[in-house]
């Protein structure tokens, strides 16, 4: 969307951080995946003001599920009855937290993520940005084990990102990572956390 298309469409006030990452967002075309995917999910980056920060979960411990445990955004895999993945993401947001989301809230989506890690299935997934007014009661799935709130002056210290060390198919292999209190952000989440990180001035 254009500057003036999407302020027209986004009907909540904005945070000043909120309003460059939505400014950020309109100025740029996100890349897509090139070819066709097995198959396609929808994630939600939820920025809340006071002080400005993203709503982070961890995923249930599940036998078979390469995501298990780990540190992610809500989402999961488009359906069907899903009209895009944009409604994908609004659907498992509030599927997975209990938290209410619609268009008005959206600023815009991120170039597509996919794992760098050879997968019998390549899953495609397309990140959502979306403002809210402030922290809304959240209510877990039992796909979540955990959800919090990492305010985004943390996630821009340079002293929490840096490689973090991860076993893979009996492999030791380097990644990028941010280091929060108790947990580790790494993968496709923080692929999808460090360009919104580079349009407030950090890296991207």
């Amino acid at each position: 969307l254009g500057g003036t298309q999407w302020q027209r469409r986004v009907r909540l006030p904005l945070s000043p951080t909120q309003w460059r990452i939505a400014s950020a967002l309109a100025r740029r075309q996100p890349v897509e995946h090139p070819t066709a995917a097995d198959a396609w999910a929808g994630v939600a980056l939820l920025i809340a003001p006071d002080p400005d920060a993203v709503l982070l979960i961890r995923r249930a411990e599940r036998v078979g599920d390469p995501w298990s445990g780990h540190i992610g955004l809500p989402g999961g895999r488009r359906e069907p009855a899903d009209s895009d993945l944009i409604a994908t993401a609004i659907r498992e947001t509030e599927e997975e937290v209990g938290c209410l989301l619609d268009t008005s809230q959206l600023l815009g989506t991120l170039d597509d993520v996919w794992p760098r890690t050879p997968l019998p299935r390549v899953v495609v997934v397309r990140p959502a940005v979306f403002a809210l007014p402030d922290r809304p009661a959240l209510r877990l799935s039992a796909e979540v084990a955990d959800a919090f709130w990492v305010p985004l002056t943390d996630l821009q210290d340079p002293s929490r990102y840096r490689d973090t060390i991860v076993s893979l198919y009996g492999q030791d292999r380097a990644f990028p990572a941010y280091y929060l209190s108790d947990y580790i952000v790494w993968g496709l989440t923080e692929r999808v956390l460090t360009p919104v990180l580079g349009m407030l001035g950090g890296e991207e």
